[in-house]
């Protein structure tokens, strides 16, 4: 497997060097010197309690990486739910309570950031998901959209496309003209850059409209 490139963000030198000490002999992780901190797949950040300045210095770091992919593993308590959202945004992928913060469960988190894999405790998880409800109910769904990409129409006609029908027969179930239908297929699959129908079907299904 190769390896994951990490830095270490920590709140006071000690953690920093414990972290980096039991991370160092395994070669799946591969810890970068300060001056090439930037180049990370990985920041994994320690602190105690979670604050707003451990924010600051997350999304400091976050702007000064080279790698646009750079994801955050966080390693803290106490965090609070407006804490976790700005994280998210910061690429924060997991979430770990320091009494949880075994080897085993840093590797674990750390090379599963890399592969885009998250790990939460179960506040986090039920956090995200009632802020998503929210996005998609009061900002998204008034106008239309969804959090997958696709617009609600674009949902309808791509629902019947999974179902086997054709342009004609699309046109007739939902009261538009074929033209109608081949824009708006063709409007979702050039902008998510989707290859054909059945890759835009693969899609929905994947992100779960369908």
């Amino acid at each position: 497997m190769e390896s994951v490139s990490l830095t270490v963000l920590a709140a006071d030198p000690i953690s920093g060097a414990g972290a980096a000490a039991l991370l160092r002999p395994y070669p799946t992780v591969s810890l970068l010197a300060a001056e090439r901190s930037a180049e990370a797949d990985v920041l994994l950040v320690l602190a105690g309690e979670v604050t707003t300045e451990t924010l600051d210095a997350i999304e400091q770091a976050v702007r000064d990486a080279a790698n646009p992919r750079m994801r955050v593993v966080l390693v803290g308590d106490m965090v609070r739910k407006q804490h976790l959202l700005r994280a998210v945004n910061c690429g924060l992928i997991s979430l770990i309570p320091r009494r949880e913060a075994s080897t085993e469960r840093l590797l674990r988190a750390v090379i599963g950031a890399r592969d885009g894999r998250a790990e939460l405790p179960t506040q986090g998880a039920a956090w995200l998901l009632d802020w998503a409800r929210t996005v998609q109910s009061d900002v998204l769904t008034p106008i239309g959209l969804t959090t997958t990409g696709l617009v609600t129409r674009e949902v309808e006609v791509i629902k019947l496309l999974a179902d086997g029908l054709e342009t004609a027969a699309i046109a007739q179930r939902l009261n538009y003209s074929e033209r109608t239908i081949k824009n708006i297929i063709h409007g979702a699959m050039s902008r998510l850059q989707l290859r054909n129908r059945a890759h835009a079907v693969a899609y929905a299904f994947r992100t779960g409209v369908i």
